[in-house]
C-alpha cells in the first residue's frame, strides 16, 4: 500500500498549496474544495481535493470516493495519487484526496466561458467529439467491465477533465455508488438504497428526484 499510495501529511499538503491559499484554489463543489499544490521534493504538480467535513454527508462522500477509486484504472478516468486522513493545525480532522493535476481545466470552462473569454480558447468539431467518446469510454468501462459495476451518479462538465494533449478524465466519485450483485433481470440494487435529489439539476435523471435507486441509466441520462 504505501508504495503504491505514498504517505502525505496535512503539513506537506499545507505547503504544497501555499496553506490552501486562495490563489491556488481551482475548484469549488458540494463537499469540498480543490487547490494546485506542487511538491517541491519531485517538482509533482497534483491537484487537492480538500473534504468540509462541516458539510453533512462529506465524510459518507470522501469514504465513497476512496471506496471507488481504490481498484478502479482507465485511461480516461482521473488518476488518484494518495489521500490523507489527518488532523490540521488547529487539531481538527483533515481529509484530503490527491489527483494527477490536469492541465487544461474542465469541459465546463471550455463549453461555458465568461464574457472576457470569448474567443481565447474553443473546441473544434474534432475535439468535442473525442471529449464525447473519451467520457463514454470511461462510463462504458464503469458500467462493464468493473466488478461490481460502479455508477458514477454526478456526471456533468465540470466532473470531466482535460490534460495537456485534451483528453478527458472523469472526476469526482464523492456519489459514486458500487452496484451488489443482484440476480440476472433484476434491476440493480446499491450499498444505499437511494440517493435522494443528489447531484446537479439539469444533469441529474428525474427519477433520482422521487426516490429512485441510483442505475447505470441514470449516467447515460448525464451522459
Amino acid at each position: 500500500m504505501e508504495q503504491q499510495y505514498p504517505m502525505v501529511s496535512y503539513a506537506q499538503l499545507s505547503k504544497a498549496t501555499n496553506n490552501f491559499s486562495r490563489s491556488n484554489l481551482i475548484g469549488q463543489g458540494s463537499f469540498g474544495s480543490v487547490y494546485k499544490g506542487i511538491f517541491y521534493e519531485n517538482e509533482m504538480i497534483v491537484a487537492v481535493k480538500v473534504i468540509n467535513l462541516k458539510q453533512k454527508g462529506a465524510s459518507r462522500s470522501f469514504a465513497a470516493e476512496c471506496d471507488a477509486l481504490r481498484s478502479i484504472r482507465h485511461r480516461n478516468l482521473i488518476k488518484i495519487i494518495t489521500i490523507c486522513s489527518s488532523i490540521d493545525h488547529n487539531g481538527d480532522d483533515f481529509k484530503a484526496l490527491v489527483y494527477e493535476y490536469m492541465e487544461s481545466g474542465s469541459l465546463e470552462e471550455w463549453l461555458h466561458q465568461s464574457n472576457d473569454q470569448l474567443g481565447n480558447c474553443t473546441l473544434s468539431l474534432i475535439q468535442r467529439l473525442n471529449i464525447s467518446i473519451d467520457v463514454a469510454s470511461a462510463i462504458e468501462y464503469l458500467h462493464h467491465h468493473c466488478q461490481p459495476p460502479i455508477v458514477h451518479g454526478d456526471l456533468k462538465p465540470s466532473n470531466v477533465l482535460l490534460d495537456q494533449d485534451m483528453v478527458a478524465h472523469v472526476g469526482d466519485f464523492g456519489l459514486a455508488r458500487i452496484l451488489s450483485d443482484q440476480p440476472l433481470g433484476t434491476a440493480p440494487r446499491t450499498e444505499s438504497s437511494s440517493i435522494g435529489i443528489k447531484g446537479t439539476v439539469g444533469y441529474v435523471a428525474p427519477e433520482y428526484g422521487t426516490g429512485s435507486r441510483v442505475s447505470m441509466p441514470g449516467d447515460v441520462y448525464s451522459f
